[in-house]
């Protein structure tokens, strides 16, 4: 029998919503973006400590408007930009353009704490990711077992072989985490934190606008933390700061798709001013 055919309110939802993306690659995208991950960013405010120091920024309006710029102009054109670009190269093995987006990034960090912050998350990310993808080959791997002597009936209960059986079969069934590929190129050190990500989520099946969207709203989340620590401000006005983020997190990864390699910038001139302040302002909490 033929397959019915899609109605046309059909084939637009499904052009509106693509085929969903395994849960097992979802899960590993999340936990990539995650705040949780041991790859440092919580000790980074990204010259937002210095701003709260040197130009008043005192309310959370001032705040969220702090860091919508920042996410337009410096996140959508620069790091999203890389990563978006970053992604296909890994997974076309494109090794020439993994290195020029690399070395772009670090050309493009104006002080010593901008450059500190992405080698330094680049090479946690990536040394994590290989602690990760050993306990889990250590994991799969199952013992040859010697066969067992003849019996007349298996004494040993159907609900017990179940359990025996479970491990392996789990490891076996488990998904690599991403990225089973985190090795420098021939002659490279570790990358910088947007390439790296980009070669981890490289690993997962999801498209380059859920890799950006992941990765922008983990950036937020770290941003509004850092907020909440630098000056007087309550949960709740965090979460409406990160609501204002989230709504805005879309349009900010479109840009980053549609531009050009002649079109990323990282020109933010008040925030590199304020990065070299921050080098030597007495009172710190954070690390950029």
């Amino acid at each position: 029998m033929s397959p019915r055919p899609r109605s046309p309110a059909t084939r637009r939802a499904h052009r509106q919503h693509p085929r969903e993306l395994p849960a097992a690659s979802l899960l590993r995208l999340i936990w990539l973006a995650s705040p949780a991950l041991p790859v440092g960013g919580f000790s980074y405010s990204e010259g937002l400590e210095s701003a709260i120091e040197n130009t008043g920024l005192a309310s959370e309006a001032a705040v969220a408007d702090w860091l919508l710029d920042q996410l337009h102009l410096t996140q959508a054109r620069s790091d999203m930009a890389v990563l978006a670009k970053a992604l296909g190269a890994w997974r076309r093995g494109d090794a020439a353009t993994v290195r020029a987006l690399d070395d772009w990034v670090l050309h493009t960090r104006e002080t010593s704490e901008q450059r500190l912050q992405t080698e330094q998350m680049g090479r946690s990310l990536c040394e994590w990711l290989r602690n990760q993808n050993r306990q889990h080959q250590a994991s799969a791997e199952v013992p040859t077992a010697e066969p067992d002597p003849p019996v007349a009936h298996d004494t040993m209960p159907a609900p017990a072989r179940m359990q025996q059986a479970q491990p392996a079969a789990r490891a076996a069934a488990e998904p690599a985490l991403p990225d089973r590929r985190c090795q420098p190129l021939e002659g490279q050190g570790y990358f910088t934190y947007p390439v790296a990500f980009a070669q981890a989520a490289a690993a997962t099946q999801a498209p380059v606008r859920q890799v950006l969207l992941a990765y922008a709203f983990g950036w937020a989340e770290n941003m509004v933390q850092a907020a909440l620590k630098s000056m007087p401000l309550g949960q709740s006005a965090g979460q409406r700061i990160l609501a204002r983020l989230a709504d805005a997190i879309p349009a900010a990864a479109d840009q980053a798709i549609a531009l050009m390699d002649s079109e990323r910038q990282a020109f933010a001139p008040m925030l590199a001013i304020l990065s070299a302040r921050h080098e030597t302002q007495y009172s710190r909490l954070f690390r950029s």
